[in-house]
């Protein structure tokens, strides 16, 4: 486990959630991919879009990782309608104190399946 990959999942959480554009592309790979229910697109124009259009509020729960992966538990909300919120989870990967990938999963189930982690990996 690494504490920088903890703290830059963190850190791309308080840039969403404040709507910090500029910290949340410099943590973020040049070619990042960046998926959801409504499929997947890649680089740091298309997340800037994505964060643009999407409204979305991710407030961090419990935390898994292994090997330059964490799945995120994540209290979800959005602009349209804020007092409603879903319990879905993320994965991410990351590399060099960066985020290289980040895909928004229904529940955690659905997040460890995609990564092959599992609750012994909770920090």
């Amino acid at each position: 486990m690494s504490t920088s990959e903890i703290a830059t999942v963190l850190a791309w959480h308080e840039a969403l959630n404040s709507g910090d554009v500029e910290t949340l592309l410099a943590l973020s790979s040049d070619d990042i991919e960046v998926g959801g229910p409504k499929g997947a697109t890649q680089g740091l124009t298309a997340l800037e879009e994505w964060v643009g259009s999407a409204g979305i509020t991710l407030k961090p729960g419990n935390m898994y990782v292994h090997d330059g992966v964490v799945v995120v538990e994540q209290e979800a909300s959005w602009a349209s309608d804020p007092e409603t919120t879903h319990n879905v989870a993320s994965a991410f990967r990351v590399v060099h104190d960066q985020v290289t990938s980040t895909f928004r999963h229904d529940n955690l189930a659905a997040a460890f399946a995609a990564t092959d982690l599992s609750e012994k990996d909770i920090i």
